[in-house]
């Protein structure tokens, strides 16, 4: 694949959230990709994808339709329902296709170590979807860190928190081992990528995991205490059950501290229907959301100084897996990285369970 110049042709399994929001409009928006087919056998989600990405679109009603003609198409973009991730990544990879695969790539890091050994022997990519490592607070973050401002970094809360009094329904939510679902697995697979991202391995994992709201079958109200190999120990918040929001970051370190609330606004805008588009700005957050560098005083009481927030950059992903396929540069996110964060979920998921500090 190396050295071609026409588009690389992307099947896209799956329409809902994550293909339609995420995935589908990132991929139309970056130089190289275009997408060739869509795979749902939903009449009202092929309606949606052709009306927004046009009538030369083609569809599949099941995975396998891709396998046939796998000469046509370059690579694999997985964005089912998490139970079908390991068995449609597999298949593709035999097929002799390049994969990349939503987060959680698998329910166990055993899965997602076979799958990588397997891209590995066919020589083909395995990239996972890990977003979050663009968000704009995620980027400012990385920059103070580079920067040694806030000096050596002793604790970095993280927290993914939601006002959901009432479940959804559907998968996502469902008590059932086999779906994946659940706040560990969702919003637990950014909190922790981004954790080792920042400050390496873990040794240890203590988890506290509830399901609080009425009618939930899944866990809805989730906490982590990681200690990293570096010394830095993080505590990790995923909830839908938060009456009152907290900072989104809270980094203390040995010089100072950083504190940033409120979200990333590339998911809100995907929403809305706004594209990346050459020239125009994205990712952008106003100053009034930037967050606050500073010591000795809360920055609710003015303590600090604002710390311009770095744009949000989601685009970065695909255009990194275009450049892993067409010039050999790095895979964005190994699946290799996946299984580490797999480990410590897993960690989780048994302290919660048996209320023990788990050592990897």
């Amino acid at each position: 694949m190396t050295g071609t110049s026409s588009p690389l042709k992307v099947g896209l399994v799956g329409y809902g959230l994550a293909g339609s929001v995420f995935h589908a409009p990132l991929i139309a928006a970056t130089e190289g990709l275009v997408l060739d087919t869509v795979v749902t056998s939903n009449p009202e989600r092929q309606a949606q994808a052709r009306a927004e990405h046009g009538d030369a679109l083609r569809f599949a009603a099941a995975p396998d339709e891709l396998w046939a003609r796998a000469g046509d198409l370059d690579l694999i973009v997985i964005a089912s329902p998490n139970k079908t991730h390991v068995a449609i990544a597999t298949a593709a990879l035999e097929a002799g296709l390049p994969v990349v695969v939503d987060k959680p790539v698998a329910g166990t890091a055993a899965e997602a170590r076979t799958l990588a050994t397997l891209a590995d022997e066919r020589g083909l990519l395995l990239s996972v979807f890990q977003n979050r490592r663009w968000d704009n607070d995620f980027r400012t973050l990385e920059s103070l860190l580079k920067s040694g401002e806030l000096g050596d970094v002793y604790r970095f809360e993280s927290r993914f928190e939601r006002w959901r009094p009432q479940p959804k329904g559907g998968w996502r939510e469902s008590g059932n081992p086999a779906e994946i679902g659940g706040l560990l697995y969702d919003l637990g697979s950014h909190v922790v990528d981004q954790a080792l991202v920042l400050f390496g391995p873990v040794t240890a994992v203590y988890a506290e995991s509830d399901v609080r709201r009425a009618g939930a079958e899944a866990d809805d109200d989730t906490f982590l205490a990681l200690t990293h190999a570096s010394g830095v120990r993080s505590h990790l918040y995923v909830s839908a059950t938060t009456a009152q929001l907290g900072p989104r970051f809270r980094v203390l370190g040995s010089q100072a501290g950083y504190v940033k609330y409120g979200l990333d606004p590339q998911e809100a805008a995907l929403r809305e229907g706004r594209r990346p588009a050459p020239g125009v700005p994205w990712g952008v957050e106003d100053e009034s959301q930037w967050g606050r560098v500073g010591s000795g005083e809360s920055p609710l009481t003015g303590g600090g100084r604002p710390q311009p927030t770095l744009p949000g950059d989601y685009p970065a992903y695909y255009a990194a897996v275009a450049a892993a396929l067409r010039d050999g540069a790095p895979n964005p996110v190994p699946a290799t990285q996946a299984a580490d964060a797999l480990d410590v979920l897993e960690a989780a998921r048994r302290s919660a369970r048996d209320g023990v500090t788990v050592t990897l």
